[in-house]
């Protein structure tokens, strides 16, 4: 009989479940939008009972059919730092969850700084203070309320990260856990001893009751439950592979040798080198973060995250009404009349890697009259690969070699424009696999060898197929004057934003 592992991606903004089968091909995809908040500017907020919801009607969507026997394993990988609270009685979230792009800890992050926090949390957690962590989230969701600090400290409220809401809810209660690539993402974790660090949590004044018990990427963490409407037949199947998305991603695309990168081009770009077993110290804007815990290793990688970016595509959609569809930025951008020297930025809540800016915000340069869709269409796709290059080339300065090979994956790699521009712009080749939805995979191969169904790494690496190859045709001049013009546009957004923080603050 076959077997099949079922790997859940749980995103920004949808969730989807992918069957994959013993090859590693996809057998059934489906997937379900979820709809962020933004109860005010700066705040980003999701229902964590529409993200389990969701994920649970994707699940069931796709092993309709499926013989129970033959699922073998459940792989899980989510989006990293979005922070739920939950009552443990009733496992009802307490308020909505705060999502990775929110800003509104920031004040709670400038303290945490003057207190002379930040040597500490950089030479421990591999991070900088920055609103984008769960740490500071857990604070602000227990200032805002003070009874949950009370039930918290009495273990009545728990924490997790969405990797922990999935397992807690999908074992019925029965694991409390957090996966260590997402544990490394709370700002709250050792990331050379893979446990909680005492001083950052208290720091926080947050009750270690309510954090979840930290577990490898690759191994049994959980079973599923019975009495999960229309999944009672596969109850006991193993939760065996978990990962954030970033370094399920990472893995999927069997970057398993250090020095090889990826860049995930989701509703933000994030792009990952693994370093291998020791960690690589930046000393220019990137973070030091685990990647994967596997067969007995810890593997390290440098990350650089760009907030925005098809997320900006979805903006020209769902708020312009420029595009009916993510294809048609790509149609417009390639048409003749699009290249009118127009920059954007894609500051909408702040700036990431490597600038860490949390005031910059988005900004259009170099509009004229003759300036239309297609100009903008084509200044948003080039603005994701520019963020792109920026991390490429910090990446360089931090650890020292040069990426000879990008790996593209993520709903917008699909993006032919986008793929050359990210060549041309970076001056590196990149590589777009067969199967794009590599986030999925990576969670699908971890889960497999956690319980045995591939044997090791080089099993998964001789899966991976690349469908196309972009390589460079501008010339270094070209590249150069591009580069210095979208830098000139995002020291003008930075510049942008502390002026109109600073009127605020007057007001």
């Amino acid at each position: 009989m076959a077997s099949y592992v079922v790997a859940l991606d749980q995103g920004t903004s949808s969730s989807r479940a992918i069957l994959y089968d013993e090859s590693g091909t996809p057998q059934a995809s489906r997937q379900f939008e979820i709809h962020p908040h933004y109860p005010q500017p700066g705040w980003v907020e999701a229902d964590a009972a529409e993200i389990l919801d969701t994920e649970l009607a994707a699940m069931k969507a796709v092993l309709s059919g499926v013989n129970p026997a033959s699922l073998a394993a459940i792989g899980i990988t989510n989006q990293r730092e979005t922070t739920v609270l939950w009552d443990k009685a009733t496992g009802r979230p307490v308020g909505r969850a705060i999502v990775w792009q929110c800003r509104r800890t920031a004040p709670i992050c400038r303290q945490l700084i003057a207190d002379g926090l930040e040597p500490h949390v950089r030479a421990v957690t591999g991070l900088i203070i920055d609103p984008y962590f769960s740490g500071t989230k857990i604070k602000w969701m227990l200032d805002a309320d003070p009874t949950l600090r009370a039930r918290a400290c009495r273990g009545e409220v728990l924490f997790g990260t969405i990797d922990s809401w999935l397992i807690w809810n999908l074992t019925g209660g029965r694991s409390h856990v957090i996966e260590y690539s997402n544990a490394a993402r709370t700002m709250l974790f050792d990331i050379s001893k893979c446990c909680w660090d005492d001083t950052l949590v208290r720091a926080l004044d947050i009750p270690p009751a309510m954090l979840p018990k930290p577990v490898t990427s690759s191994g049994v963490c959980g079973h599923l439950a019975g009495g999960l409407p229309g999944l009672e037949a596969f109850a006991g199947t193993p939760i065996s592979g978990v990962a954030g998305d970033q370094q399920a991603a990472l893995f999927g695309q069997c970057c398993f040798d250090a020095g090889m990168a990826k860049n995930t081009y989701g509703t933000g770009c994030f792009t990952l080198m693994n370093t291998g077993s020791e960690r690589v110290t930046s000393f220019h804007g990137l973070l030091t973060t685990i990647g994967w815990s596997y067969d007995g290793t810890t593997t390290y990688v440098l990350e650089g995250s760009a907030f925005h970016a098809g997320s900006a595509i979805q903006w020209l959609r769902d708020e312009l009404g420029i595009i009916d569809a993510a294809h048609t930025c790509d149609l417009l951008a390639e048409a003749p009349q699009a290249d009118q020297g127009v920059y954007f930025v894609p500051a909408f809540s702040g700036l990431g890697a490597p600038y860490w800016d949390p005031e910059a915000r988005g900004c259009f340069f170099g509009l004229t009259r003759g300036a239309g869709k297609s100009a903008i269409c084509r200044a948003v796709l080039e603005s994701i690969a520019f963020e792109v290059t920026d991390l490429i080339e910090t990446m360089k300065l931090d650890a020292g070699i040069a990426i000879k090979q990008l790996r593209a994956d993520g709903g917008a790699s699909v993006s032919n424009f986008l793929m050359q521009a990210q060549a041309d712009y970076s001056g590196v080749p990149v590589s777009r696999p067969a199967n794009v939805e590599s986030t999925a995979q990576g969670a699908a191969f971890l889960a497999g060898l956690g319980i045995g169904l591939w044997p090791d790494t080089a099993a998964l690496t001789r899966m991976r197929a690349e469908q196309a190859r972009f390589t460079p045709v501008i010339s270094a001049d070209e590249r150069d004057a591009r580069l210095r013009h979208y830098h000139t546009a995002v020291e003008l957004s930075r510049a942008w934003g502390r002026m109109a923080s600073d009127d605020a603050t007057k007001l």
